[in-house]
């Protein structure tokens, strides 16, 4: 499901035609919801995908600037569209933050061997979620990607 604002000139909080391009995976609607409302409420687009299957058609679809990506959720779960979306040349360079109720040091290491470049332990506050996405989208377009992947082992 795509949800995109009608462009605004970055006024009342609606993205702008040049905005991100978030695209968040989460099985539960009512995450989905408070997170894409937060997103769009800082400018940010916002696209969805209630499982893995659905997000691996979205992200070839819309190419999104950043996947926010549930790790538990039926059928084809978060770990596999991450480890699909790094195996292909047109979406491994997409970056990637898990949104998880795991908080295992092991579940970051896992993330982080998948290259991630963020972690969110739920529950979080969806009133940080836009913060969290414009520092990653802004250190990945300073060529910090590796930091940010490597630095998900030092939070455990």
């Amino acid at each position: 499901m795509r949800h995109r604002p009608e462009a605004g000139g970055g006024s009342g909080g609606r993205p702008e035609e040049s905005a991100p391009l978030v695209l968040l995976v989460d099985d539960e609607r009512s995450i989905r919801t408070i997170c894409r409302v937060n997103l769009e409420g800082d400018g940010l687009a916002v696209t969805e995908a209630a499982d893995g299957a659905e997000a691996l058609e979205v992200v070839r679809r819309a190419r999104p600037s950043v996947v926010l990506l549930d790790v538990m959720m039926p059928g084809v779960d978060g770990w596999d569209v991450a480890e699909q979306l790094a195996a292909d040349d047109e979406t491994r360079a997409i970056p990637v933050v898990f949104l998880s109720a795991r908080a295992a040091p092991e579940d970051r290491l896992r993330a982080q061997e998948l290259g991630a470049v963020g972690y969110v332990v739920k529950p979080f506050d969806p009133l940080e979620l836009a913060g969290i996405v414009r520092d990653v989208l802004e250190r990945v377009a300073r060529g910090e990607r590796e930091q940010l992947n490597r630095e998900l082992s030092e939070h455990e």
